[in-house]
């Protein structure tokens, strides 16, 4: 297997991120799947170091990525200023330097530097204080790649949810949600689950936008306007499509367990449930893009940081899962050139 180089931000300095990190590497067998290189600064994970007790990881510092060392946790520096850590406060500063390790870390990843990126959580609170042009992570790495409108994907074994909007007001929903949009997210989870999860035919599910789905129109028209059409269309396509679903009878009836695909019309619809089946063991996954790009399921986690409490089973997966989806893509491709050029050799020589 291919050691990939997986580059890694701490996120939020005064959260868990760095805590989880830590953690993650001190087990040594993921060294044996990825190079690891940490956008950041070995001081702030010298001090949060001190916190993780027994944390036998050691770390070097690499000035770039592509000299980074094999078998050892790297460390980029991309702030050499002081940093105040307040730990459970959203500050200025944690804002400032999350921004900046990850304006580093998606700079590599575009110019292929690095073959995937893991974000550690940040908060928004404290972006905003320092300035950060997005709402979060998803629209940040989607904007300097240059691709079409991300989608943001909840993964887990149990489970996959992507949501057609993601970090918006719940009163800017309905205007946003058109039937252009909702195909172009299901086309991308099709695309997705074949390429980056290895399923030849993935059974899609839509959920409707309203209570019951509408009800049949007696509550709202939106699923028998757009959504149910779109839905058929998509079927007659080749797209393996179903719904739209109400959805608090597909999940509390366990029908999510049917289907390797979910989808989602607006962020609390997918991520509550998800949440309430995976939480801890997701990884929310930006799919649609050209580069890879997963993060833990949770948040910084203010209430907990510092205390040497924090879980890593998330970030571990999210770690994972990048590693398992550059595999799927590389399998995905090879057998896509091997099959075009089969198709162009000539009858005769064949």
């Amino acid at each position: 297997m291919k050691k990939y180089k997986i580059g890694i931000t701490l996120g939020d300095i005064n959260g868990i991120g760095p805590e989880i990190v830590l953690k993650t590497f001190s087990n040594e067998n993921i060294m044996k799947s990825c190079t690891p290189i940490i956008y950041g600064s070995g001081k702030v994970l010298g001090y949060h170091k001190n916190i993780v007790k027994d944390c036998n990881v050691s770390f070097v510092t690499a000035s770039n990525a592509r000299s980074a060392t094999e078998n050892k946790l790297n460390v980029i520096n991309c702030f050499h200023e002081t940093v105040n850590i307040n730990l459970g406060k959203a500050t200025e500063d944690s804002g400032k330097f999350a921004y900046v390790s990850l304006d580093a870390a998606v700079a590599d990843l575009v110019d292929g530097q690095i073959d995937a990126l893991v974000t550690g959580p940040i908060n928004k609170n404290a972006m905003q204080m320092a300035n950060f042009p997005e709402t979060g992570h998803t629209e940040f790495v989607a904007k300097k790649l240059g691709d079409s409108p991300p989608l943001m994907f909840m993964i887990s074994d149990e489970v996959k949810i992507a949501v057609v909007t993601a970090h918006i007001p719940f009163n800017e929903i309905c205007s946003l949600l058109t039937q252009e949009l909702i195909r172009k997210k299901i086309q991308t989870i099709d695309k997705s689950l074949k390429e980056d999860f290895a399923i030849e035919k993935p059974l899609i599910a839509v959920l409707g936008l309203n209570p019951h789905a509408g009800d049949e129109g007696t509550i709202s028209k939106e699923e028998i306007e757009f959504i149910a059409p779109l839905v058929v269309e998509l079927k007659n396509s080749g797209i393996m499509v179903s719904g739209p679903y109400s959805a608090d009878g597909f999940f509390g009836g366990g029908l999510f367990a049917r289907f390797d695909g979910v989808l989602a019309m607006y962020h609390d619809q997918g991520l509550i449930p998800f949440k309430t089946i995976s939480f801890g063991q997701g990884v929310n996954f930006t799919a649609g893009l050209s580069a890879i790009r997963t993060s833990p399921d949770h948040g910084t986690a203010y209430d907990i940081a510092g205390q040497n409490i924090a879980d890593a089973s998330s970030f571990r997966a999210a770690v994972y899962s990048a590693i398992k989806i550059l595999d799927n893509r590389r399998t995905f491709n090879e057998l896509k050139t091997n099959k075009l050029q089969k198709q162009e050799v000539p009858v005769e020589s064949r």
